[in-house]
């Protein structure tokens, strides 16, 4: 039985796996007495058990012929077709909300963006749980489909460590797709990796709870903080009661999103080195420290803000950026309970374009983080330092080992055309959101949240047009631009490249 399953297409899978886990916030729904919701769940969840298994029916004896492609389309496909379904328990539990907008929160909650359209206080909790719970299964999926698909074929950052050319992959490749089907090595690697991901949340849930929040928060935080996708059904972590101790165990857990190498599965595709000379973690942790104190230095350079109560508003004011730093760094977009001290002390006016610019950077490949990614701008970092120690010494010889030849080498060039096409696809949905009669700046702010799969950025930055306020088409684009976001334009690429058709 598990072995015909294994053998259906990855999208038929996935859509009976969302139709179970519907049953949750149902559950949820019924042990709260609302019935409304708990109906909608129930109902929505046997409507798509039910697609799922005459689809699984139909497509049992397919076999793609091109196994390869099939894994990539497979990966984009979940992004189309999952949130449709996803939707569906959203629209008749509110009833008064039209289906796009019900689209748009799945489509943001599953890429782990974490924008929404609606009000905290509009929503039931059943369908707070199931945003959460959306968000977890997003981070999830990348994570295993980053190992099980993407990691073979040198795509979502791993081109740049082996200098490869993205998606031809390895040699044994054909070979491995041919005699496992998507689904098949997308459950080989969730049953590697689901225990680390599953404790990590369960841990994080029960600190959330020691430090003082209700258990339905506490569970959701824990969710969006693993999965980075920075959703609450409070308006934030900072509007929880776990104050500095919550903050805290979501701080080490965030840790998890700057290098591949915390979790299991990741030596498979990058053997070799120890955690603690991870160039990505060793980036990431200099950027959290050195950030707070340049933020914290400005106060005597530039700033006329008063000075808070010593030492305690000092501490404050540190952690505060330290915090909110590594949050936007893997586009979680939490922000800390001392981020307004933090602002206060420096006396920076525009926070929103510090915290934008962390969201370009983001965090460590293969990780549930979005942006650029940390290796890729290491890599570029390390190419720009050896041309400049060119111009003292032209016959420079650069060392170092194999590993950052190539991330000198070709691990530079690879990353500077994805940041080359980074760049282009921002540009492209900043000129239709303003085509779309968006103003410049919020057009500017909101594709650069979807695109890194920071959605709460847009409100930390005081964008004055909100997600909400977007027209159809413009949450359209902007739905469109989270899905390339987290697929990466190289995968998008090497899936519409005319050469992967013949082979």
């Amino acid at each position: 039985m598990l072995r015909a399953l294994a053998d259906l297409p990855l999208t038929v899978l996935l859509l009976g796996l969302v139709a179970v886990s519907m049953w949750l916030p149902a559950s949820y729904a019924v042990i709260h007495s609302d019935h409304v919701t708990a109906r909608a769940f129930l109902y929505s969840g046997l409507m798509v058990l039910v697609l799922a298994a005459m689809l699984g029916i139909a497509t049992a004896n397919r076999r793609p012929r091109n196994p390869v492609r099939a894994s990539l389309a497979a990966l984009v496909l979940a992004y189309l077709v999952l949130p449709l379904a996803m939707a569906l328990p959203v629209h008749q539990a509110l009833g008064d909300t039209r289906y796009l907008n019900a689209w748009f929160e799945m489509v943001s909650s599953f890429t782990t963006t974490g924008a929404s359209v609606y009000e905290v206080g509009r929503l039931p909790e059943a369908v707070h749980l199931w945003r959460a719970q959306v968000g977890w299964m997003g981070g999830f999926f990348i994570l295993v489909a980053g190992m099980a698909i993407l990691a073979p074929m040198n795509l979502g950052g791993i081109e740049v460590v082996t200098g490869r050319v993205p998606g031809r992959g390895e040699a044994g490749l054909s070979q491995i797709t041919h005699t496992a089907t998507p689904a098949r090595r997308m459950l080989q690697q969730a049953g590697v990796l689901l225990p680390a991901y599953l404790g990590l949340t369960v841990v994080l849930w029960g600190a959330l709870v020691a430090a003082g929040d209700r258990s339905f928060v506490a569970f959701c935080h824990a969710m969006s903080a693993v999965a980075t996708s920075g959703i609450s059904p409070v308006g934030g972590l900072q509007s929880g009661a776990a104050g500095l101790a919550g903050e805290m165990a979501v701080f080490v857990v965030l840790m998890a999103a700057l290098s591949r190498r915390v979790w299991p599965g990741a030596v498979l595709y990058d053997r070799g080195g120890r955690l603690r000379d991870d160039p990505e973690l060793r980036l990431g942790l200099a950027i959290v420290v050195l950030l707070p104190l340049v933020l914290f230095l400005r106060h005597w350079v530039l700033s006329s803000a008063s000075m808070p109560e010593a030492p305690l508003g000092v501490l404050r004011s540190l952690w505060g950026g330290a915090f909110t730093t590594l949050s936007f760094l893997t586009t979680t977009g939490f922000t800390s309970s001392q981020w307004d001290a933090t602002t206060g002390w420096s006396g920076f006016g525009t926070p929103g374009l510090v915290l934008a610019g962390l969201a370009l950077f983001g965090g460590g490949i293969a990780t549930t983080a979005g942006g650029v990614k940390l290796l890729r701008l290491y890599a570029l970092a390390m190419q720009g330092g050896h041309e400049l120690e060119r111009l003292v010494h032209p016959h420079v010889v650069g060392g170092s080992g194999a590993l950052r030849r190539r991330l000198r080498g070709e691990g530079a060039y690879l990353a500077w055309v994805y940041f080359m096409l980074f760049a282009g696809a921002l540009a492209v949905a900043a000129t239709l959101l303003t085509l779309l009669g968006v103003e410049f700046e919020p057009a500017l702010i909101l594709s650069i949240a979807a695109l890194t799969s920071a959605g709460p950025l847009a409100d930390v930055a005081g964008v004055p047009q909100s997600f909400a306020a977007l027209g159809p088409g413009a949450k359209v684009v902007l739905a469109g631009v989270m899905v390339l976001g987290r697929v990466e334009l190289l995968a998008m690429l090497v899936l519409l490249a005319p050469a992967g058709w013949r082979r």
